[in-house]
């Protein structure tokens, strides 16, 4: 099987009869990808950033960002919340999130022991996707908003963005933390959100901040917290997926 990595240009190529039957796309840039007469039987996409600015995704057509976003936020609720522009609306925006993330949590502890590490094709599983949001939450409140200059707590767990980025790495452990250490871990950094959105007024989410991936970029108080929502409602949404696959049966 052929693999093709990031130092490999494809833009441009066309594809005439190609048989891609099975073939797997990761982090791969698809942006004015036109299809015509394709046999998409089966076929699987997760976009994270689908409905972000100007964008469209039209099959036969028809743009289907729109439903895609609105069954999303059916299934989630809360979710649609996640752009809310002032503090009230945040604070009720990151209730949901608490709300949902806990159930979750009853989920899983519900679930066969050893469940939160277990890994759906080769995705992180239940354990390191909190580690993550762990990260998240040092990368955008530590160190953006509150522009803590070591905010990163060692278990937080990496993706090929930050470490492009050239996030220091011996940070981190290199020890799997067991379970109970990445739930006090976790809880402690829901809680900073909570406490910081408890009494952010309409001037501070107008400051100004840096980028944590590119300083040169400003980003507002608001637009780091906006991000921190998209992780959150993000990385439960791939959690879930996954769960449901465990629950499903053996097949991963």
């Amino acid at each position: 099987m052929a693999t093709f990595t990031r130092s490999d240009d494809l833009q441009g190529a066309e594809f005439v009869d190609a048989d891609l039957r099975r073939a797997r796309f990761v982090g791969a840039d698809l942006s004015g990808v036109v299809m015509r007469g394709v046999d998409m039987q089966g076929t699987e996409i997760d976009a994270p950033w689908l409905s972000e600015g100007e964008n469209f995704l039209r099959v036969n057509g028809v743009d289907v960002i729109p439903f895609v976003e609105a069954e999303l936020n059916r299934r989630f609720p809360g979710r649609a919340d996640r752009r809310a522009e002032d503090p009230d609306g945040l604070r009720a925006a990151w209730a949901a999130l608490e709300r949902t993330w806990a159930a979750t949590l009853e989920r899983v502890a519900a679930m066969p022991a050893g469940t939160v590490d277990v890994s759906v094709g080769g995705e992180w599983s239940f354990a390191q996707t909190l580690r993550h949001l762990v990260l998240a939450t040092d990368m955008w409140l530590g160190k953006a908003i509150l522009e803590i200059e070591q905010p990163f707590h060692p278990i937080g767990q990496t993706d090929t963005g930050t470490e492009d980025d050239g996030l220091d790495r011996s940070i981190f452990t290199t020890v799997t933390p067991s379970y109970a250490e990445v739930l006090e871990v976790r809880a402690g950094r829901v809680a900073m959100v909570r406490d910081f959105l408890a009494t952010v007024t309409p001037e501070v989410l107008a400051a100004t901040r840096r980028n944590p991936h590119a300083p040169d970029h400003p980003q507002t108080v608001l637009s780091c917290l906006h991000v921190i929502l998209e992780e959150e409602w993000e990385h439960h949404r791939y959690a879930v997926r996954d769960l449901d696959v465990i629950e499903s049966g053996p097949a991963l």
